[in-house]
């Protein structure tokens, strides 16, 4: 946290989402490494999957990497293995979504019993001294999600204290840096998006605000609402599909990482717009974090 709080508006941490080869297309195209590498954590239900991502952290960050991990997490009321339609993009009626919030309901402890699974394993990091980005119920602002939509004390701002109260205050998990990363607000009919702070659920539970932004979204005044959201906070590019080029990365100087999502660096992205983002001065590599 202090060290990014040093770079904070004078540099950005590079990054990239996925398997090794995209690492390697990065370095292929640049000449360098990304300095955040990042991963989803066991979203289609495969426990063995969790000692997968953990062995993979702890390599990563022999290597100097800098670590973020996400969770795209099937609904409470499905069982593994999680459909990616059928559960992590279905819905939950008013009264699940009730149920779920509420403490010792069975589907409190369905809910319960998944965030404990992935917990042991955020614990064996933790017992290893890695720092994590940890990076739940992102996107929430958005419709896409099961956890997606829910405005208010009682929606998602409730879900993510829940889980934020159970692995801090519980399993005194002190290694998560707790990043809450919307998608850019969008106005497209049937795949909307909408405003941060009716999501956002306070200062005290969050340490990183960031923002999803895919097509070039990278619009002015959503930097700014969360930049006063935050007030203060760091903020990051959670993820993104085409890089920001110069003249936003110019004009919005706090991103504090960006990380682009998996196949994207190649399939939605040139070679040139690769090299002029790892080319700016402000750009932080891999041999940047492991020589400072």
């Amino acid at each position: 946290m202090n060290y990014l709080y040093s770079i904070n508006g004078n540099h950005i941490l590079s990054g990239q989402h996925g398997e090794e080869r995209f690492l390697d297309t990065v370095k292929n195209i640049t000449g360098k490494y990304p300095a955040v590498w990042g991963s989803d954590f066991i979203w289609h239900g495969r426990h063995d999957a969790g000692k997968e991502i953990v062995d993979m952290c702890k390599r990563k960050n022999a290597e100097g990497y800098i670590i973020t991990l996400m969770w795209h997490q099937g609904r409470p009321i499905d069982d593994p293995p999680y459909g990616w339609k059928e559960s992590i993009q279905a819905d939950l009626t008013e009264a699940q979504w009730k149920e779920l919030t509420t403490e010792g309901t069975p589907l409190y402890n369905r809910w319960l019993a998944q965030v404990d699974t992935v917990a042991g394993y955020l614990k064996q990091l933790n017992d290893a001294h890695i720092p994590i980005l940890w990076r739940p119920y992102h996107e929430m602002n958005g419709i896409w999600f099961w956890w997606g939509d829910k405005k208010g004390k009682n929606g998602i701002q409730k879900l993510w204290k829940m889980m934020y109260d159970r692995y801090v205050n519980h399993f005194h998990l002190n290694n998560l840096l707790w990043v809450w990363g919307g998608n850019a607000p969008r106005d497209i009919p049937g795949d909307e998006a909408y405003p941060y702070k009716d999501f956002y659920p306070g200062n005290e539970y969050v340490d990183v605000l960031g923002a999803d932004v895919y097509h070039l979204d990278y619009e002015q005044r959503d930097y700014n609402d969360l930049i006063t959201i935050g007030k203060g906070k760091l903020i990051a590019l959670t993820e993104c599909g085409e890089l920001p080029n110069s003249l936003v990365l110019n004009a919005q100087p706090k991103w504090c990482w960006f990380l682009v999502w998996s196949d994207w660096i190649y399939s939605h992205n040139t070679k040139e717009q690769v090299k002029e983002v790892y080319s700016r001065e402000q750009t932080l590599t891999l041999d940047n974090i492991k020589n400072n």
